[in-house]
């Protein structure tokens, strides 16, 4: 049979840039690549053309010679689309890395998007999880053991993961000689591809176990303890190593994450290991001063000086009344920032005490609003001359 334009089988124009060339081999292989077509010849043969039709126009010289002279300047390559396959390892450059690239989300990727990695047995490293964690600001403060429960794939332990019936074994893929790859060489490169037969795990089992259908992993919820040092962060993530997802075939587990989020407080604001508060004073207060108290981020209460002539949004600093420093034993610091209050739903009586204070007051009494009125009028002053 005779073959196909390289350009008709990647569906592309002969003037094609290399973005377009690789984008239809993309979309091609996804489609024809044995993973999602077992057993069906009609697209392993398609995948080997686009395959051979791409290495061929994705390599400038090669193209420039398949422009030239067609199939003919590559006359005594070792397959074609339909054709036998040789193997031969001393064969221009391995495809590999390619097809890991390309099709990596739907022969290993893990749902925590790190890539599963197979050993030469069939084996797959599990996917690592996410776990979203809320706790207080106390908790953060405090440090806590938290106890989460996960439900994730783990090692079935009736066939112990290998994925075969108890009291029998997996046997060596005959195709790939348990490698879970096969290549076929032809002319200047070689092409290297999962095995068809065994999907790329190296073994065949014939006789599954019934309790995870060779697969070799269960779904199970289990039950963790977690712990969280005092000081975390908003973001801060805690990795448990071995703790996610079972690997294939007796692989090794994948890890879990556990990213916190600490909810809002209600009283106090944080910025890493420092915390601020605002708090309401009377005015009577904040013109005469005296003590007042004021909650702590671990729960208990201080007394803190309030100087007379206090401005509302005057901040006070308390040493070492923040968030412990994660891993140190260090702490931050708390910022008290007053906000003085404006008395209201006043009786006669308190109405009249204050405007026999507003009487009695000078320009002493409110420096700050006699000295803003003494420059408006300086401004005016100088507007009118």
């Amino acid at each position: 049979m005779a073959k196909r334009d390289y350009y008709e089988v990647l569906g592309v124009d002969r003037d094609a840039d290399e973005k377009q060339l690789k984008s239809a081999f993309r979309k091609l292989a996804k489609e024809l690549h044995p993973d999602r077509n077992p057993g069906d010849e009609e697209a392993e043969i398609k995948f080997k053309e686009v395959n051979e039709a791409y290495e061929i126009l994705k390599d400038p010289q090669k193209r420039a010679a398949y422009n030239q002279l067609g199939h003919a300047a590559f006359d005594g390559g070792g397959y074609g689309p339909g054709g036998g396959a040789g193997f031969d390892s001393d064969f221009g450059a391995s495809m590999s890395d390619i097809f890991d690239d390309l099709f990596g989300d739907f022969m290993g990727a893990g749902g925590g998007g790190a890539r599963r990695q197979k050993t030469r047995n069939g084996q797959e490293r599990g996917s690592d999880l996410r776990y979203n964690m809320e706790i207080s600001l106390k908790d953060a403060f405090e440090g806590k053991t938290a106890e989460i429960t996960v439900p994730s794939s783990v090692t079935c332990e009736t066939c112990n993961g290998t994925g075969a019936k108890k009291g029998t074994t997996p046997s060596v893929c005959s195709s790939c000689g348990g490698l879970g790859k096969v290549r076929a060489s032809q002319g200047f490169f070689t092409i290297e591809r999962t095995c068809p037969v065994c999907h790329g795990r190296g073994e065949i089992i014939a006789d599954p176990c019934h309790d995870c259908s060779g697969t070799g992993r269960i779904t199970k919820e289990r039950v963790l303890s977690v712990n969280i040092p005092a000081g975390v962060e908003d973001g801060t993530r805690i990795r448990l190593a071995g703790e996610g997802e079972a690997g294939l075939r007796g692989g090794p587990s994948g890890d879990l994450y556990i990213f916190l989020t600490i909810e809002p407080h209600e009283i106090f604001s944080r910025d890493g290991a420092d915390i601020f508060c605002k708090v309401p004073i009377s005015m009577i207060t904040a013109a005469l001063g005296g003590q007042i108290e004021v909650p702590t981020v671990n729960g208990e209460r201080t007394r803190m000086k309030i100087p007379e002539g206090t401005s509302t949004a005057k901040q006070f600093r308390l040493k070492g009344k923040g968030m412990p420093v994660l891993r140190s034993k260090a702490s931050g610091d708390m910022y008290v920032q007053v906000e003085v209050e404006t008395p209201k739903n006043l009786s006669r009586r308190q109405k009249d005490l204050l405007k026999d204070f507003e009487k009695a007051s000078s320009d002493d009494t409110n420096p700050e609003s006699t000295s803003f009125f003494a420059k408006v009028k300086d401004f005016f002053d100088k507007s009118s001359d």
